[in-house]
């Protein structure tokens, strides 16, 4: 393959987990609004070492040993079974308790919960592995207002308060990011605190926001912020400005350990004077682009979930925060700013690191771009999740997670 333009991160396309080649003669059928049925997506062809026998949404995708993989000799399972609905909580004890199931992905349980759960195991182990994944709160730029009628959360518009540089600093100052790691994450067993929107590649993780006032946990500095740009705090404790509530709507998934980071959030907050409302969505509703309540819409004030990039964060930033990506209904709320966030000292940045060839500066970047972020309050991020928490049966040989692909890519050197 040649790209037309100079591209420093060339396996970009075509590789990984995110952008599979897919066969034309059977997907050819299957743009536009056939997507949504698509029957190639229950029974793909692939290059893999299985292939799909049998698919159930929502329940159980079985497959059997693909007989034209390039290695005769692998894999060594002759079926796999992947089961799907429940919750993590679930997941963790078939693994870790009753031994039920070989391999539990993605156990958002709290840390309290989870620790004891693995260390007790006979059945599973607990591994887990760091990578560029972060819990993020993004902070609304367009104004999510219902009664704008067609022009709600449009990018042309403003949000009401966020639009204040203060307002976003003091919600900054007010979030402790430390107690959310200490008590829901065992404070490096799944997740660490951050205030990195980027933290890996190593070479590309900033080390200048830990030293910022507005990644340190102080209340009472975040209510000055506010009483200096005029935010008055009223008799019932919140405040506002020439009429306007400093009252924001937070939404999240439903999930017990979202629930808690948003009850910690929300105590922060409202110390410093921000009046705050919780909303938990069902993640099948949130994670869509149909949905009014999904993350790309982002009718609320502040939305929270984790995301993360590739070995190179072109088109992580690209995506995320630039001008031409900002989600709206023009582009039936599918391109990934959905903050709405337009900066073109943000693009210029960007612009450079999809040309820039030298890793030295491309990693300097990448570091500038995110202290933007950062220091704009586009963006808080709050923990950086272990990328992998699995539970594996002590039995099953050569797995082998990376933050870069699905825990399944070397799937063909599992064995017992």
């Amino acid at each position: 393959m040649t790209y037309k333009d100079t591209q420093p991160f060339y396996y970009q396309w075509g590789v990984g987990g995110s952008n599979q080649t897919l066969q034309e003669a059977q997907y050819k059928n299957c743009v536009g609004a056939a997507a949504k049925t698509c029957p190639a997506d229950q029974k793909p062809i692939g290059t893999g070492p299985y292939k799909v026998d049998t698919f159930k949404p929502g329940d159980t995708v079985t497959y059997v040993i693909n007989e034209n993989f390039r290695d005769p000799k692998k894999p060594y399972f002759k079926t796999v079974t992947f089961k799907g609905g429940g919750d993590a909580p679930g997941a963790a004890r078939a693994a870790f308790q009753t031994g039920e199931v070989d391999y539990a992905w993605n156990l958002q349980v709290d840390a309290p919960i989870l620790k004891p759960m693995a260390t007790a195991s006979t059945t599973a182990n607990l591994v887990t592995v760091y990578g560029s994944s972060v819990e993020r709160i993004l902070v609304n730029f367009a104004n999510p207002a219902a009664s704008l009628g067609d022009k709600r959360g449009e990018p042309d518009t403003q949000h009401p308060f966020f639009t204040d540089k203060a307002v976003r600093r003091a919600l900054s100052m007010a979030t402790d990011r430390g107690t959310m790691a200490e008590q829901l994450y065992g404070a490096g067993l799944t997740g660490k605190a951050t205030c990195n929107i980027l933290t890996a590649p190593e070479p590309m993780a900033s080390k200048n926001t830990a030293a910022l006032d507005i990644c340190k946990y102080d209340p009472v500095a975040a209510g000055a912020e506010l009483d200096k740009a005029g935010w008055v705090k009223g008799a019932d404790g919140f405040r506002s400005k020439n009429g306007v509530p400093l009252a924001v709507t937070y939404s999240t998934t439903i999930n017990s350990l979202r629930q808690k980071e948003q009850d910690i959030a929300k105590a922060g907050w409202e110390k410093a004077g921000f009046k705050v409302t919780l909303k938990s969505v069902d993640a099948g509703v949130f994670f869509t682009n149909t949905s009014p309540d999904g993350a790309n819409h982002f009718w609320t004030d502040i939305e929270m979930y984790t995301n993360s990039g590739d070995p190179d964060p072109t088109s992580y930033f690209t995506n995320g925060w630039t001008c031409a990506q900002a989600s709206a209904k023009a582009n039936n709320w599918q391109s990934g700013n959905y903050s709405r966030y337009c900066n073109k000292d943000f693009d210029a940045i960007i612009a450079q690191l999809r040309t820039e060839t030298d890793q030295t500066k491309r990693n300097d970047l990448a570091v500038k771009a995110n202290d933007l972020l950062i220091s704009e309050v586009v963006v808080i991020p709050l923990i950086n999740r272990t990328f992998a928490t699995s539970g594996v049966a002590k039995t099953l040989k050569g797995v082998d997670p990376t933050p870069w692909d699905s825990e399944m890519w070397n799937i063909a050197d599992w064995s017992k």
